[in-house]
Order: structure tokens, then sequence, then C-alpha cells
């Protein structure tokens, strides 16, 4: 049963049926082009250590990653209303030209290619703003013109767990319970059976309550509930990040993490927890602002990670998180940062270090590591808990930065986590809470990683996070291009100042709800210029990144 299902819900690679619908596929990119474009992502076989769990959790185990691979079936119909009929038509297709595009879609989870600003593939359709979180013909304005007229209707309508649809002359808002019910009955099932597995309480919660937010819509005490998780078994399985809604930044996509807690290196990094108030304190930005009302709640766990569906295995694989997104939640626990470390070091030696031999100059190299590189990774995601949150308006009342900065807050979030992952990764090295031999490798690491997320894509939240940050600190000087070897490098005596100078611009922002002026610095800083292209263009032989094959699948029953 299990198998029959991986092999409907997960991005199918079964090729053996014959026949292709013209109606459903009209055109193709060239097959040549497209095998290209798979041979970007380097296949890794993704293992975890199989002893660590006793029978009765490698049994709830088991029941976890079933329900995960749900989460790939859901994602794949909210990217875009027309995945399922386009996979089915693969499905039947034993066009062996077709094979390429099959493997693409797969990894993409739709045909628009994710690292060249979602180019179609499949057809000459665009990718709609909104995803296929709302109708398709629907527009912005008509969407803000409809909750003007029913203001009664706002707080569905741009709720993160509702689907717009088109009823007839209306708009509707319907919860996620409701518009995706045929996968979350059967998920939330598999969560009650991992649940009644498992011998520890506090993952047997997690799952309860989970599964029953799949069926009320309500994901608040599921969310409190895993910020209480410990166990060795660190899941998080539901809606979640915004980004693949282009149109707003509204609605969350399904995905899931199945991780096993790596306990030394959990606890070696927790001590990064003890300072974030400190932290925040030291963050360069106006005292009357800063936030010291989320919860001191905020674990550090370093994992290996099993399985991963939906929304964070789409094109490129993620290194870390930092979740819940919940105000509501942060304000009263906090966040957890959870490391993917097989993920990154799977990342650093086949993507990484071969990037950074080709765009850095040689003086730079020597200060690189894979503990550095890592590091920087776990401040990226301890400052997306820091800074503002809830912000009080006129009125009274409090909303989120995200609801005034609408489109423009991922992009600005993102490299508020960047760059102030350097500036506290800085920090605690003159503290000596990290060595502090490792504070001059920070900058060029970062700058090798830039070089790295780009190739996703720079107009997706990461990678103009990426242009805005290199750009900005290009332009302050605390990056240097050397035009004779067409590489670059950092100037020890102006980064510093650069990157405080870009965070602080980025936290007043979040702080004010500024929606204008991160406009106009996305707009004045979001571009790639032409010295990045140049060297950009040397990265043609490297792997953009991996594409994981599950060791956990061939387990399954």
């Amino acid at each position: 049963m299990t198998r029959v299902l991986f092999f409907m819900m997960c991005c199918v690679l079964l090729l053996k049926i014959s026949g292709c619908s013209k109606k459903v596929i009209e055109s193709v990119a060239d097959p040549r082009e497209v095998k290209a474009q798979v041979d970007k992502f380097a296949p890794v076989v993704i293992q975890y250590d199989t002893t660590i769990l006793d029978e009765n959790e490698t049994a709830a185990l088991h029941k976890i990653v079933e329900a995960a691979i749900i989460m790939d079936e859901i994602f794949l119909h909210q990217v875009y209303a027309e995945n399922p009929a386009i996979r089915e038509a693969l499905m039947k297709s034993t066009d062996l030209e077709l094979v390429p595009h099959k493997q693409l879609f797969n990894i993409m989870f739709g045909p628009f290619n994710r690292l060249e600003n979602d180019k179609p593939f499949i057809n000459k359709n665009l990718k709609p703003d909104g995803a296929n979180f709302y109708p398709e013909d629907m527009t912005k304005e008509e969407f803000i013109s409809w909750i003007t007229d029913h203001p009664e209707d706002k707080e569905s309508f741009e709720h993160v767990f509702t689907k717009i649809e088109r009823q007839g002359d209306s708009l509707s808002a319907i919860p996620y319970s409701e518009a995706y019910k045929e996968w979350l009955e059967p998920a939330a099932t598999l969560l009650k059976e991992a649940a009644h597995l498992t011998k520890n309480e506090s993952l047997k919660r997690y799952l309860t309550s989970r599964a029953a937010a799949f069926l009320s819509n309500d994901y608040y005490q599921s969310d409190m509930d895993w910020m209480d998780l410990d166990s060795q078994i660190e899941v998080v399985i539901g809606p979640y990040e915004v980004y693949e809604d282009k149109m707003f930044n509204y609605k969350a996509s399904f995905e899931s993490f199945v991780t096993i807690v790596d306990p030394a290196e959990s606890k070696k990094l927790a001590v990064v927890a003890k300072h974030l108030k400190e932290l925040e304190k030291a963050l360069p930005y106006a005292e009357k602002y800063k936030n010291f009302e989320r919860g001191s709640e905020s674990p550090v766990k370093v994992v290996q990670e099993v399985f991963s569906a939906g929304d964070t295995k789409a094109g490129v694989q993620t290194l870390a998180f930092n979740l819940p997104n919940d105000e509501r939640v942060r304000e009263a626990k906090g966040s957890k940062k959870v490391m993917l470390k097989n993920i990154a070091h799977a990342k650093f030696d086949k993507i990484y270090m071969p990037i950074a031999n080709i765009v850095l100059a040689a003086d730079m190299l020597e200060l690189l590591s894979f503990d550095g590189w890592y590091t920087h990774i776990l401040m990226h995601e301890v400052t997306h808990g820091l800074g503002p949150g809830m912000l009080k308006q006129e009125d009274g009342s409090s909303v989120p930065a995200s609801k005034l900065l609408k489109e423009t807050y991922s992009a600005i979030e993102e490299c508020k986590a960047d760059v102030g992952g350097m500036y506290t990764f800085a920090y605690l090295c003159k503290k000596g809470i990290f060595p502090v031999s490792q504070e001059k490798g920070i900058y060029p690491t970062y700058l090798a990683g830039i070089f790295r997320s780009v190739r996703f894509g720079a107009d997706e939240a990461h990678g103009i996070a990426n242009m805005i940050a290199f750009n900005y600190i290009l332009e302050q000087g605390g990056f240097e291009y050397i035009g004779e070897i067409e590489k670059f490098k950092v100037n020890d005596k102006k980064i510093r100042d650069a990157v405080s100078n870009l965070l602080n611009n980025l936290l007043s922002i979040e702080a004010t709800g500024n929606y204008d002026a991160a406009i106009e610095l996305i707009n004045n800083y979001g571009a790639m210029p032409e010295n990045m292209k140049t060297v950009i263009a040397k990265l043609a032989n490297v792997p953009v990144d991996i594409r994981p094959e599950f060791e956990i699948i061939g387990t399954l029953q």
C-alpha cells in the first residue's frame, strides 16, 4: 500500500506507459536543453543512522514518512492547476525524448524551471503569480476590490490557510481543511497511527494535535506542541512558507521535514539559544523598536534528514529551517532552528567549494571551512527569530511586519537573516562563544555562498535577498571585484561597516513596516550586475544543487 502511495503521490518516475495527450502537452522545450537543466542537480543518496531508533520508533518514523509523501501531492496541486493533468500525460508517454522533461517536472514540481525565473519547459503558459492559491484569471486589483467591497471577508481572504476560489461571479475563501480534504484526512490518520506507535509523549502530543489541525484548519496548538517536541524523531509537517504565493505572500505551501536528531552536535550549537536577548540588544537599529517580547525558548537542533516533501523539496534543497512562522507562537515560545547536517555536507563538498575556487581570490580560500559555512547557516536561522515581529498601529492594534510589507517581506526578511547572520556570528566570535579565529572567514564564506544561491534564480525571495546584500556591500566597498582575474574578494577594512549599515536599513524597514522603502531597496539593489554575470558564466560545469534520493523509501512496506 505504501509503495503504491509513494509512486502515485511523489513525483512519479514510472515511464513505461504509452501515449501523450496533445490537449495537455502542446509543446516542449528542446530535450537537450532540458537534460542540461536536469544535470545541474547532482544525485545524492540521503542516508541516516538506522541504529538510533528502536523498533517502535522506527515503525512510527515509517508512518510519518508516509504522511509526508502526501504533502508532495498537495503541494503539486498548490503550485499549478494543470500539474495533475500534465503529470498524467507525462506518465503515459513512451517518447524517450520526454524523459528529461519528466525528470525536470519531478524536480521542479511542475512545468516551470525554478532556476530560470519559472521559465516554462512544457507548454508556453507562464506560471501565475498566485500559483494555484487563487483563480488563475484573478488579478491583484480584483482581490483588493473584493475585500474593499466586502470587508467582512478580509480576514478569511488574507488568511494564510485558505484557498481563494471563484464561484460564479463571486470569490470565496476555502479553508485548507476543506480544499485539500481528500489528502489531509489520510495524512491525519497516518499521523495518529504514528502517535500510537511512539513511546515519546512529546512526539505523541505533536502528531496528535497536528492530525487534528489538518481537519480543523487551526494550527496554533500543534505549532505550540512542536516547540515542546523533545524526541529523537524531529518532524515538522504542514503548511508553512508563503514564497510560492508571489501575488501577496499570503498563502502557505505544504511541506515536511522528517529527521533524526544528532544529540552531540545539537548540544554544541544549542549554546547560541542562551544569547538571544543579548543578540537582539546588539542589533544595529533603534532601541525603541527592539523586540524583547518574543519567547525565550529557541532550541537549536542538528539533525540527519530522513525525508523531505513538498515546498522544501522543490528545486533547491533546504539546508536549515526556522519555524514556526506564526507570530503568536513566536511571541509565546520563540522559534526552533533545525540544521540539516547531512544535506549541508553534501552541498559543501559537491557545490560550495568548487564554486568558491572559481569566484574568490586565492587569499580568500584559506579562510573558508565547513564549520564556518555551517555556522553562518545556523546564525541565518537564529536571526530569523530576532528583530521586529508584531508592529503596533496608531489605533492600538498589532499586525505582523509581513502584512505591511506585503510581497516584499520575504526578500527583506531573507536578506535580514543573511546579513544578520554575518553580524551575529561576528558578535559571538568577539564574545568568545565561537572561535575568534573564525571571524575573518565569515565574510568570504558568505560572499562565495551568494554565487551558489543566485544560480537558483535571482527573482525569488532568496535570490533577491542575495542580490541586495551583494550590491549594497559592493557599493560600500566591503566586497571588491578584481577585473583582471575576474574574481571577488573581501575588503577587511570596510566589510564590517557595510554589513552593519545594511542590517540597520533592513531592520528599520521591518520595524516601521515601510513598504515604500522596501520597494526602493529592492529596485536599487535587487538586480544582478554585469561583473557577477561574468563570473557566474564560469560556473556552468558546477552542479547547482543536489537531487536527493531518500534511502528510507526502499525500506517502506
